[in-house]
């Protein structure tokens, strides 16, 4: 039976992906900062681990899938909460490779997270895994964050980074979203120029098994849908789905004045491709948003 270990197992796309792999009859161990988590989420059938200081060299796992980190649109960016946002995805990518090579028996893959902040603000600017980078903080946190994954190569383990979108599913970033739209209060954010490059859970999961069953991927894939939209098209089809107009728009102004520098997540701009997976065969379910928001909405 393969056996998986994943950091970040009860977060919105961790449990997600720890379902379907005991449903799949998966052996899965979970590492989480809330273990209790797991009984709230239905996991049952999964080992817990509160900290990575109770594996021993003779634990072994076939994979291991990184997604540990702390939220990063939950609370205002300070300096503080900034050093914490890095510290919990860099520091523990460290920490787990360091484990690994502890292990007598090493993984075979690691797969890490990382998301489509990597190509920092880019506007209209069409983006694949090979395109250059600008530099803020998101830009700087997944790279380094990406680099301390590559560490494992040393380790002769395949490594596979999955650079997310935002990921449409029942909870997570949606869920907040839904509320003022389903009261008519909804708009788009600034001058609604800015791409948006999503993807739905389902494809996102369906990543990680490909990712898990082809020995020929490794590096950096672009984990979102083939057809981004600005955030005025993604407004515009919210609405419809849900029928409400969206009449508020928030400005940019003011979204500074709110977020502070973590408004960058929202004005800032990525039109990203994803080419390598294209490239290898990976058939999206979902490849235009208003299908992917009505599967999720509506069922």
């Amino acid at each position: 039976m393969t056996k998986i270990l994943i950091t970040g197992g009860t977060g919105f796309i961790g449990s997600a992906l720890t379902k379907r792999l005991l449903v799949q009859h998966y052996e899965v161990t979970v590492l989480s900062r809330h273990p209790e988590a797991t009984e709230k989420l239905g996991l049952d059938g999964v080992d817990i681990l509160s900290s990575l200081s109770e594996l021993t060299p003779e634990d072994s796992f076939n994979v291991v899938i990184n997604l540990a980190g702390a939220p990063i649109f939950d609370v205002r960016w300070t300096e503080v909460r900034k050093q914490l946002i890095r510290k919990s995805r860099i520091n523990l990518t460290e920490q787990l490779v360091a484990c690994m090579a502890r292990m007598t028996i090493k993984p075979e893959l690691l797969i890490s997270g990382s998301a489509i902040g990597y190509y920092g603000d880019q506007g209209d600017c069409v983006l694949t895994e090979q395109s250059e980078v600008k530099q803020n903080f998101s830009q700087q946190l997944c790279t380094d964050w990406e680099e301390a994954a590559k560490e494992a190569e040393q380790l002769d383990v395949r490594v596979c980074i999955i650079r997310t979108g935002l990921v449409l599913g029942d909870g997570g970033l949606l869920n907040r979203m839904l509320l003022p739209f389903r009261f008519g209060l909804g708009g788009r954010l600034g001058n609604g120029k800015q791409w948006m490059s999503w993807i739905h859970l389902q494809d996102w999961l369906s990543i990680a098994e490909k990712m898990i069953s082809d020995n020929s991927m490794s590096g950096a894939y672009n984990a979102t849908a083939p057809n981004p939209v600005t955030n005025a098209e993604f407004t515009r089809v919210l609405a419809k789905t849900v029928n409400r107009p969206a009449l508020f728009p928030l400005p940019a102004r003011l979204l500074t004045v709110l977020l502070g520098e973590m408004s960058s997540l929202v004005l800032g701009s990525q039109r990203v491709l994803p080419e390598r997976l294209q490239a290898q065969g990976f058939s999206f379910k979902y490849v235009d948003l208003a299908s992917a928001l009505v599967q999720i909405i509506k069922h």
